[in-house]
């Protein structure tokens, strides 16, 4: 199920693949992201030395939080990815011209996790020609309904 998608990920780069990655949250961060107060439009990837983290993820903190917490909502989260994933997207990334971009935070076994997707960015032709594309099939579409 999941919690809130990065459409524009998909508007400006093509995903070629996609890992699940567990999220390093503090408490007030897992009940604002619950309660949908999570945004990945500005959210990219990172890897440093031999570790993953998410910058730019805001999470609104609950009108409710804590008292003695004070929140950051952009802060720096780290992601839980296995030594092999992990070895092999640093790869990619420093070797082929890929990026890593969130994809969407969705729950596994009610667990928060975040899925990334290894990236190339789209030129501006290829964004016209999938708005090409996508306004051909609802043309198609609504063209099939009207006949039937």
């Amino acid at each position: 199920m999941s919690i809130v998608e990065n459409r524009k990920a998909f508007h400006d780069y093509f995903i070629e693949e996609r890992f699940e990655a567990g999220l390093v949250l503090e408490g007030w961060e897992v009940k604002a992201i619950r309660a949908g107060r999570a945004q990945l439009k500005e959210a990219y990837v990172m890897v440093r030395g031999a570790e993953a983290f998410i910058i730019g993820m805001h999470v609104s903190a609950l009108p409710t939080a804590s008292t003695h917490v004070h929140p950051d909502p952009t802060r720096t989260r780290k992601l839980l990815l296995h030594a092999g994933e992990l070895a092999r997207l640093i790869g990619k990334v420093e070797r082929s011209g890929y990026t890593l971009v969130p994809v969407n935070l969705h729950y596994a076994k009610g667990r928060i996790k975040a899925e990334i997707g290894l990236a190339k960015g789209k030129k501006q032709h290829d964004k016209r020609e999938a708005e090409k594309e996508r306004d051909w099939q609802r043309e198609k579409q609504r063209l099939m309904r009207i006949k039937a």
